[in-house]
């Protein structure tokens, strides 16, 4: 059955807001979510057991303990919860995903904000614009964020879990960072980090060292880049343009 099962202690939490890292193009939103678990020294709080997702485990260096693919991590001192992903949502199965989260979110009250890359061609600094669903709009004005310049839309888990916030109404904000998209894209998700989640979230948040280590993140994440790659398109969390029908 579908659910978060919760693994760590319970939180107490104000005003929660939620930052998802799906695996997407340019791994922008697993990028940014995996940095911000271990820069804020996140505590491992529930296993995400909903439609879509593989049924693997995983290890890390220098320790024997497993972990579900899927996990939700918390900081209580600055009301966050990072969606941390190893692995990609099956696309065709997305709206039970999307359901299963979304349920999660409305029980404990939380605030979404949903993570994208752009695939198309940017200058010196990526460009990044903000989208909302219910009453959130005033989240992405008071954060300095404008809409997209084209139409377009975002597709896979992400996708759905916007689609299923804006059918029910919910307050959720959707964030689309320009990424060259064929590799991972730490600049990306510096600035998505930087200008998108920590006004919105009201946190500090740290990115020298997604540049430092550029390099390193890039070796790191070139394995799931191309496991992206090799599957349809559409498998992936991504926004792109819509052309020729405005």
């Amino acid at each position: 059955m579908a659910h978060v099962q919760v693994q760590g202690e319970d939180v107490d939490f104000d005003d929660p807001v939620l930052v998802e890292g799906l695996p997407g193009a340019g791994l922008v939103g697993k990028i940014a979510a995996d940095h911000l678990v271990e820069e804020h020294e996140m505590d491992y709080y529930g296993a995400v057991h909903c439609d879509g997702i593989p049924e693997v485990s995983v290890y890390r260096s220098n320790s024997s303990d497993l972990y579900p693919p899927v996990r939700l991590y918390t900081d209580a001192e600055n009301d966050l919860v990072v969606l941390q992903s190893d692995v990609p949502v099956s696309a065709s199965q997305a709206t039970g995903f999307a359901d299963c989260v979304t349920e999660w979110i409305q029980e404990h009250d939380v605030f979404p904000i949903y993570l994208s890359g752009l695939v198309e061609e940017k200058g010196n600094s990526p460009e990044l614009y903000g989208v909302a669903t219910g009453d959130a709009e005033h989240r992405i004005d008071d954060a300095g964020l404008v809409p997209p310049r084209e139409g377009g839309m975002i597709t896979g888990p992400t996708g759905a879990l916007l689609h299923r916030a804006g059918e029910i109404g919910l307050d959720a904000v959707g964030l689309i960072v320009q990424t060259e998209g064929q590799f991972p894209d730490p600049e990306a998700a510096r600035a998505i980090l930087e200008h998108g989640v920590a006004p919105i979230a009201g946190i500090d948040v740290d990115t020298d060292a997604l540049v430092e280590q550029a390099g390193e993140i890039q070796e790191a994440r070139e394995q799931l880049a191309k496991q992206l790659q090799d599957t349809d398109q559409n498998q992936s969390t991504r926004a792109k343009p819509i052309r020729g029908f405005q």
